[in-house]
């Protein structure tokens, strides 16, 4: 009967080692790395589909984070860096914003945008239908005059017998987290102009100017209206002009946005594009900055404007849940009740919604 390989291979050490006793050492050595070898070779034969198993399922997941992570790839050789670069252009092409190579920026030494630096140097021909960004001051509104309208008068909300409805127009949740729905619907009524219209939710005009009345006939403070209604294109130039202005200043396309969406908010997620907020101003301080929260307009709205229902929407020490920065002139119209709890206990929209609906 013929021997194997590995019988003929143990054989010769052993008889090598009987021969020559200066030779045993070797080949002991020789007859356990013979038989170490063998148990192994047989260890694989027998667990072949195991193995074919095991290095299929490595391929597969090797193949599978070549796509999942280009970064890796690139690293690794196996992509070149400007491959990897190509999607990440291509997701912002349409919002004509082109990136740069990230720098170290000290946020400090970066200046807060406001709307007005954000559209210097357009042309008024891009800017058509986006006239909604002037100040109209209150005599400037021509169907509002300065006394004797009876517009709607300030009502002292009860708010102890208030009941709230998730699906009232007044109470909609607009953030970031909380787009536009799709379904919502309402209708933009004018507000006529000595140089034009403006436009907001119809059903706000009434408490609207007669809020600008009061503040006049009962304290002499002239009021006046700033970017009412926007449309999304227009919150869009906003939006993608600040992200621009900010990465000229060396900051990354990450950085730029997460700072514009505190300034601005994120395209389909503005109060102003379903035409229920208002920026106000007044004649004598018509910038929108911290700086109006001092002024007696700014000291009045706070105090007053829940008595024709609008609310302070990012107000101070608000930002960690609103997502935007204090806004001491933009205001939201929620209805006299809802307007009367929110101000009275220093809420914010957000904390109403989490406290009463």
């Amino acid at each position: 009967m013929k021997r194997s390989f590995h019988e003929r291979t143990k054989a010769f050490f052993i008889s090598m080692g009987r021969k020559n006793k200066f030779l045993r050492i070797p080949a002991i050595a020789g007859l356990a790395v013979s038989m170490l070898s063998h148990h192994i070779f047989g260890y694989f034969r027998r667990g072949s589909k195991r193995f074919a198993c095991a290095v299929f399922i490595l391929l597969c997941f090797i193949v599978g984070n070549s796509f999942a992570f280009p970064v890796f790839q690139e690293e690794n050789g196996f992509v070149s860096g400007s491959e990897t670069e190509e999607p990440a252009v291509a997701a912002i092409e349409d919002s004509d914003i082109a990136l740069v190579g990230a720098q170290k920026v000290s946020y400090d030494e970066i200046k807060i945008l406001d709307d007005v630096d954000v559209m210097e140097g357009y042309e008024s021909a891009e800017l058509h239908g986006m006239d909604q960004a002037d100040k109209y001051l209150l005599d400037e509104i021509l169907h509002q005059e300065v006394s004797g309208n009876d517009f709607g008068q300030a009502i002292e909300p009860k708010v102890h017998d208030a009941k709230f409805m998730m699906d009232d127009w007044k109470l909609v949740l607009i953030n970031k987290q909380h787009p536009i729905p799709d379904d919502y619907t309402f209708t933009l009524g004018p507000i006529k102009t000595i140089k034009g219209e403006m436009q907001c939710d119809e059903r706000i005009i009434e408490d609207l100017l007669a809020m600008m009345q009061a503040a006049y006939e009962n304290d002499g403070i002239v009021l006046g209206i700033c970017s009412p209604y926007r449309d999304l294109n227009w919150q869009k130039v906003l939006f993608n002009r600040k992200i621009k202005l900010y990465m000229a200043k060396g900051m990354s396309y990450m950085d730029a946005y997460a700072l514009s969406s505190q300034t601005v908010t994120v395209p389909g997620a503005s109060e102003h594009q379903i035409g229920l907020a208002v920026d106000m101003v007044s004649d004598t301080y018509q910038e929108l900055d911290a700086g109006f929260a001092e002024t007696d307009a700014g000291i009045w709205l706070k105090e007053h404007c829940s008595e024709y229902g609008f609310i302070l929407r990012y107000p101070k020490g608000k930002e960690h849940i609103t997502g935007i920065e204090w806004e001491p002139w933009h205001f939201r119209y929620v209805g006299k009740e809802a307007a009367g709890i929110i101000m009275e206990e220093e809420l914010c929209l957000e904390e109403f919604w989490e406290k009463y609906l």
